[in-house]
């Protein structure tokens, strides 16, 4: 019973990330692409900075051909009452790229007061307020 418990939280934490980890990650010059798989309008609006707009709805062989394969990627959308990350992540992942998702979405990256870019967004003093 232990072991089955143990492989399950290994499995989370090999594909999912939180904003904290994701913001260290960009910080120390990881090897990360950060994937918006919401609407182009919705990452118009608001995003993560530096992120790539690329909707879950548009992904396939084709539309990901350019992308590096030596990279991990990071998947996010609105957030926790939102499943585009979790669908571009599964998207991904079939087409063989190495990926992760960013639980909570943009909202959870806002609520760790990291700045945002697009129409909407919204500069903040950058620094890591999780207490996790």
């Amino acid at each position: 019973m232990m072991s089955a418990q143990i492989q399950h939280y290994e499995n989370k934490l090999a594909y999912e990330m939180d904003a904290a980890d994701l913001f260290e990650a960009l910080n120390n010059g990881e090897r990360i692409i950060v994937i918006d798989a919401r609407s182009t309008e919705g990452y118009e609006l608001e995003h993560i900075p530096g992120a790539v707009s690329l909707p879950h709805r548009t992904m396939d062989a084709a539309t990901t051909a350019h992308l590096d394969r030596d990279v991990l990627y990071v998947t996010y959308c609105d957030g926790i009452g939102c499943n585009a990350s979790t669908k571009g992540a599964l998207k991904l992942a079939r087409l063989g790229f190495r990926v992760k998702e960013l639980m909570g979405g943009l909202d959870w990256w806002k609520r760790d007061q990291y700045t945002t870019a697009g129409t909407a967004g919204i500069a903040r003093k950058m620094g890591i307020t999780c207490f996790c």
